[in-house]
């Protein structure tokens, strides 16, 4: 008779039943950031009817609209040459009436080693399109994490990954969640960091060509049309269920579209 119990991490009460809306910094307004946004949105929108207080999101990219993105990205012909992240937050804020804010900036250590303002939230998604993007978040996330503070102090980290065809999403902890005692499972306190437990892979894996596309058929060339659409709805189902079931099995996933497998990443 197989007795082994179930490796499962439970969200931390805060974000169960909180005082305040859930302060989230997402991290790049691009194929994946623009339509976390919206997933967003609909989780904030959720939340509210039932009960909640819902989301308090703050874009971030120094990026500017180019034709390139328009078609794969939420992007208009109207909207090229304004930041990415103002265009889309006006529209969110437009669109259900939220006061989200945008950053024209990159989030990330100035010259003199100085923090970004504004770098502390409950909850970091980064949608970013460089490995060393995620190494800096990582080191910011660690930093903030040492200093005691009684507001948005940091819990999670939501990382969203992907080249033409594949990708993966990943959940981590910043420390350690307190548990609930539990018979029936074996409660997880700390999911490691991307960087930490796949720190080696993202580097071999990393494109050396980064050079942005001049059109949509260009951008095309370098990624699929739907696997940021894809890894978008099965990333934020997975934040989802941390609001709404309370706990979950799984950490992530590893995706490929190209053949539509899905491997999850079970808790351990």
């Amino acid at each position: 008779m197989n007795t082994e119990k179930t490796a499962i991490h439970f969200t931390d009460n805060y974000l169960l039943n909180p005082t305040n809306p859930i302060s989230v910094n997402l991290i790049g307004a691009g194929g994946t950031g623009s339509k976390v946004l919206t997933a967003l949105m609909e989780i904030n929108e959720s939340l509210i009817a039932l009960g909640h207080a819902g989301l308090q999101v703050r874009l971030w990219d120094d990026d500017v609209i180019t034709n390139a993105n328009l078609g794969r990205q939420r992007f208009f012909e109207c909207e090229t040459g304004l930041y990415k992240s103002v265009a889309l937050i006006n529209r969110i804020n437009r669109c259900i009436g939220t006061n989200w804010k945008a950053e024209t900036v990159k989030f990330e250590k100035d010259k003199f080693g100085r923090m970004p303002e504004k770098a502390r939230a409950i909850i970091t998604i980064t949608c970013v399109d460089n490995v060393q993007a995620r190494f800096g978040v990582a080191e910011i996330l660690k930093e903030i994490s040492y200093r005691k503070h009684y507001q948005d102090e940091p819990k999670y980290w939501l990382d969203f990954g992907n080249s033409q065809d594949t990708g993966q999403v990943l959940l981590s902890t910043i420390g350690e969640i307190k548990q609930p005692n539990s018979e029936k499972y074996q409660t997880v306190a700390s999911l490691p960091f991307v960087t930490d437990e796949f720190g080696e892979l993202l580097k071999q894996s990393e494109q050396e060509d980064n050079t942005p596309s001049c059109s949509l058929a260009e951008a095309l060339e370098h990624q699929d049309l739907f696997i940021n659409s894809s890894l978008t709805q099965m990333g934020c189902s997975l934040l989802w269920n941390l609001f709404r079931r309370g706990m979950t099995e799984y950490k992530g996933f590893f995706h490929n579209l190209k053949d539509f497998r899905t491997h999850p990443i079970k808790v351990a």
